[in-house]
């Protein structure tokens, strides 16, 4: 690897740790209160299961998108990486949403769409880089079940 390789890595791990710890301090200001005293369904996990998950899932973001910056520029490259950025700020918008704001039902509506937006993403990163679009399967599989999560909050304590 070339020191450009290095700098793109390290810069796609900055991003995506930023990112992370922006919505992590916004999911601090609720979660210890406002979160607890919502009815959760019985298949919601456990606390000390998100940190280490969402953890996970940003390492294998930040990896997947510097193997799609490594590629040979070209359009597919600039829309998937555009498309990166759409759903790195649609996850931040739903810490905002859901814990910042409390704003349950809009959380849900945003959810949807990060879904739909990580979904694509996963393809046009496997488009140009098969490994990049399966460290995306994982992500789309909790946001997935994330959404379910939130549809369930909304439900079980809607007034």
């Amino acid at each position: 690897m070339t020191r450009r390789d290095w700098f793109g890595l390290a810069g796609f791990f900055l991003l995506s740790f930023a990112v992370s710890g922006v919505g992590g301090a916004i999911t601090a200001t609720s979660v210890g209160n406002w979160y607890q005293t919502l009815e959760r369904s019985v298949f919601s996990p456990p606390d000390w299961v998100f940190g280490p998950v969402w953890t996970t899932l940003f390492i294998f973001m930040a990896i997947a998108a510097w193997r799609v910056w490594r590629q040979e520029a070209s359009q597919a490259r600039s829309r998937a990486l555009a498309v990166y950025g759409v759903q790195l700020a649609l996850n931040l918008l739903w810490s905002a949403l859901f814990f910042g704001l409390q704003q349950i039902g809009w959380s849900l509506v945003e959810i949807v769409i990060l879904l739909l937006v990580i979904v694509v993403n996963t393809v046009l990163f496997w488009r140009l880089d098969r490994l990049a679009g399966l460290l995306f399967v994982p992500y789309a599989a909790w946001v997935a079940f994330a959404t379910l999560l939130t549809g369930s909050l909304w439900v079980l304590n809607s007034p």
